[in-house]
């Protein structure tokens, strides 16, 4: 009998390698389709941007695993090194930028839902089918905002 059990993963560090200034990349991300939780580990370039954004669905645990940043929201500036831990409670907008030693990070949330069918697109203001929202190629996430520049969810750049 064949045994459907998720089998444990281990990021070997040379997957963690550093970016370049500027850049992001995705060291890793849960994939296993039986899971029932998404996690990724997230390096960001010397003073590379995650834009604001705002998580509408779920509360995400972030913990930094090695450099420094700074996590920005509405009302205040938090600075991140290796150790914080942070956890961004569904609706919390925010945005991150790593510092002059770049920054790496990992996220955990519970699995988001499959995509369902939804309502039809929206019209607009001429009548034509509005363009839909940005949905990440990595992933499958669709954007949370139609102007987001990177995904929420692994932190990969939209088309658009």
């Amino acid at each position: 009998m064949t045994s459907t059990r998720p089998a444990v993963q281990v990021v070997p560090p040379a997957q963690n390698a550093a970016v370049g200034p500027g850049q992001l990349g995705v060291g890793w991300a849960l994939g296993d389709p039986v899971r029932d939780l998404d996690a990724n580990l997230i390096r960001l370039g010397p003073g590379a941007r995650i834009g604001e954004h705002t998580e509408p669905v779920l509360g995400v645990l972030l913990v930094v695993v090695a450099g420094t940043g700074e996590l920005r929201t509405p009302d205040t500036t938090w600075v991140l090194e290796a150790g914080s831990v942070v956890w961004m409670p569904v609706g919390a907008t925010r945005a991150l930028c790593a510092g002059a030693d770049g920054m790496t990070y990992a996220t955990a949330h519970r699995r988001r839902p499959p995509l369902g069918i939804g309502p039809a697109p929206r019209a607009g203001a001429d009548g034509a089918a509005a363009l839909p929202d940005p949905v990440c190629a990595a992933c499958g996430r669709p954007a949370t905002e139609r102007d987001a520049r990177h995904c929420a969810g692994c932190g990969r750049r939209l088309p658009h």
